[in-house]
């Protein structure tokens, strides 16, 4: 099948969230087509915004419509009171460092989506961030109406909006750094089908099981890149979609944040290059960065390390085959 231009699929495949606020139409959809949908919050130190986030989405999406199947949080070993809120709120909880457990113990927010799949019963997976202000039923019915209302589409994309605190003042917009200066020159340079995403990054973000279950994920901060890059390779552009949820307001990383997210996404980007030929398969990819530290004179070299695994596709995994009932073919 020839596959379709950027060009063309920004005006086919971009979505705004309004075409979807049907959401009994959404809901007999879902009957229709004898589907469940699970919705993952990925958690680390959340207690602040975790429980609105439920509570919104819960009576919206369960309780009034019975949209969603599941609302659960998969923890990353929160130190505040992360999981007591998320369940008084009424979601599932589920600490990750308990499943999957011969893999070891690695946190971040790709470990908690990669083990969202094993965990959670959807044949679509929605997750949102757990750190929205301005949380809305629209972050969950936004990126899964393409899913119903278009069977050939296997993944969806959100984008926004996102205003930046600077000092006391609310800018409209200025969030989404690490997009704009690193992973749109790389997409527009090694994968220019997917120059057409508005936010190649966002954290809400919902899918097929079956696409989800076939790539693999990283742990960290480049779980999103490499599941847009692997997704595209695997299922082409046409399985692609985005859709615009016009705001979204959240906490600023900071500049440390910004090096470390940086770093993963690149680090993603180069061995996603090395392992389709693009680049040498001798090149090294370093693990740790060198930061100068000190003042004046008094200048030093601190190694950062990062924690840089990747998980194998779900489907691969013999626990998660025994337990959906998978025979080896």
């Amino acid at each position: 099948m020839k596959e379709i231009k950027p060009e063309e699929w920004i005006q086919t495949h971009t979505f705004h969230h309004s075409s979807f606020s049907d959401i009994k139409h959404l809901v007999d959809l879902k009957e229709e087509k004898g589907l469940k949908i699970s919705l993952a919050f990925p958690t680390f130190n959340e207690e602040d915004t975790i429980g609105q986030e439920v509570r919104v989405i819960r009576e919206k999406l369960q309780k009034e419509y019975p949209l969603l199947n599941e609302v659960a949080v998969i923890d990353s070993g929160s130190t505040d009171n992360t999981r007591e809120v998320a369940r008084e709120a009424g979601a599932d909880v589920y600490l990750a460092d308990d499943y999957l457990s011969r893999f070891g113990v690695v946190r971040g927010k790709g470990e908690n989506l990669w083990k969202s799949l094993y965990l959670l019963e959807g044949d679509i997976i929605v997750w949102i961030d757990a750190d929205i202000k301005n949380i809305h039923p629209k972050f969950v019915y936004g990126p899964v109406g393409p899913l119903l209302e278009h069977d050939h589409i296997e993944y969806v994309k959100s984008f926004y909006e996102r205003p930046m605190k600077l000092g006391m003042r609310m800018r409209q917009s200025g969030g989404g750094r690490v997009t704009e200066i690193l992973a749109r020159p790389l997409l527009a340079s090694f994968y220019p089908g997917l120059s057409a995403f508005a936010q190649p990054l966002s954290g809400e973000y919902a899918g097929r099981r079956g696409v989800l279950e076939a790539v693999p994920f990283r742990v960290g901060y480049g779980v999103e890149i490499g599941l847009l890059i692997d997704i595209y390779e695997r299922f082409g552009l046409k399985s692609l979609a985005q859709v615009d949820l016009d705001k979204r307001v959240h906490r600023n990383q900071g500049l440390p944040g910004l090096r470390r997210m940086s770093f993963a996404i690149l680090h993603t980007f180069l061995a996603r290059l090395k392992e389709h030929g693009v680049i040498s398969p001798n090149i090294r990819i370093s693990k740790g960065l060198e930061m100068v530290r000190g003042r004046g004179r008094d200048l030093f070299l601190e190694r950062e390390e990062f924690t840089l695994v990747e998980r194998p596709p779900m489907i691969a995994v013999e626990e998660y085959r025994r337990k959906r009932g998978i025979r080896e073919k």
